[in-house]
């Protein structure tokens, strides 16, 4: 029989071998400093367990980055986000912190976070949290550019820069593969029509309108000023004569009310009855947020459907809600039909 202490010494080397050759698990890269898309440096000293976010742009990148579950705050009206009663049912019972133009501050320093994300507009509360000595970060998630920015940047201020990354990779590949349908010399004239009345558009300040531009239309609004829904008159409907009209996700109106309006019966779009609505089921696909990638993909089916017809969008979009939300979509509800 061999001595104990043989036996045990050998059992003890082969268990520090095993553990010297796996990967470090509580390396977390932390302390981390990342600078805020308000120009903020801001150093996060340990991975954050309690998150607020007080921005549902910003709420929905978290749940596609996979840190739902350190979500201890979020904005007020979860209620009305289909996304989150879809993939993160349990979103719905947590505190609220108020919104943009209402934030609680007490509630969030109530919460105790360790990380708090908030819009750029409220970067008057950023900096009296920082103050408090709670990590901080602005985000402004206006085009794509800066989606991507925002991402990135809560990846590495959550301490996952795997998934930041995952969901970024996703980005580059959609957006090179649309870009390769859509650059056509012949480019349809679309005009995106606002949510409380199709009397107003977007221009082209608007990030709705760079969707347009991506999948291969131009912006019969292109030319108006501003970076917020335009109002239009009829006649200016009519001399833009759009080849397509798009309806937003959050439209208060219906296709029907714009192909049974007289006074747009001479427009293309309405004479040929391309009058199309934009999925709304999920989030709003013609805002800055990580589905937003859909909307440009749907815009494309659209324009292109000999490209990219119907059944292979429905299957794009189902893999990205199941890869990034854990949800498997009604393929009913992709279409907006």
């Amino acid at each position: 029989m061999k001595p104990a202490f043989r036996v045990a010494g050998s059992l003890c080397l082969a268990l520090c071998l095993l553990l010297s050759s796996l990967p470090a698990a509580a390396e977390t890269g932390f302390p981390v400093t990342v600078v805020d898309q308000g120009g903020r440096s801001i150093q996060i000293k340990e991975e954050p367990l309690r998150i607020v976010s007080g921005y549902y742009i910003s709420t929905s990148i978290c749940i596609a980055l996979g840190l739902a579950d350190r979500l201890a705050g979020i904005e007020t009206g979860a209620a009305r986000r289909n996304i989150y009663a879809l993939s993160r049912p349990d979103l719905l019972d947590i505190p609220d912190v108020g919104s943009a133009k209402a934030f609680d501050l007490e509630g969030c320093v109530s919460l105790e976070p360790d990380l708090v994300i908030l819009p750029l507009r409220l970067s008057d509360a950023a900096d009296t949290l920082t103050q408090l000595g709670i990590d901080t970060i602005l985000v402004n998630p206006e085009n794509h550019d800066l989606l991507m920015a925002a991402v990135d940047l809560i990846g590495q201020a959550a301490g996952v820069q795997e998934r930041s990354g995952q969901l970024l990779q996703y980005y580059r590949e959609k957006i090179d593969f649309i870009a390769g349908l859509a650059e056509r010399p012949e480019k349809p004239t679309v005009y995106l029509a606002g949510n409380s009345s199709y009397l107003t558009c977007a221009p082209g300040g608007m990030y709705q309108s760079s969707l347009i531009t991506a999948a291969g239309g131009v912006n019969a609004g292109a030319d108006l000023p501003g970076a917020g829904w335009a109002q239009v008159s009829y006649e200016q409907i009519l001399s833009m004569n759009p080849e397509y009209i798009f309806l937003p996700s959050e439209k208060s109106y219906a296709v029907t009310d714009i192909l049974n309006d007289e006074q747009l019966q001479p427009v293309s779009a309405v004479r040929d009855g391309r009058v199309f609505a934009m999925p709304s089921a999920f989030e709003p696909w013609d805002s800055p947020v990580p589905s937003g990638i859909l909307g440009t993909l749907w815009a494309l089916h659209i324009l292109r459907e000999e490209d990219y017809p119907e059944e292979e969008f429905i299957r794009d979009a189902v893999s990205f809600y199941e890869t990034f939300y854990h949800f498997t979509p009604d393929k009913e509800l992709l279409t907006g039909k």
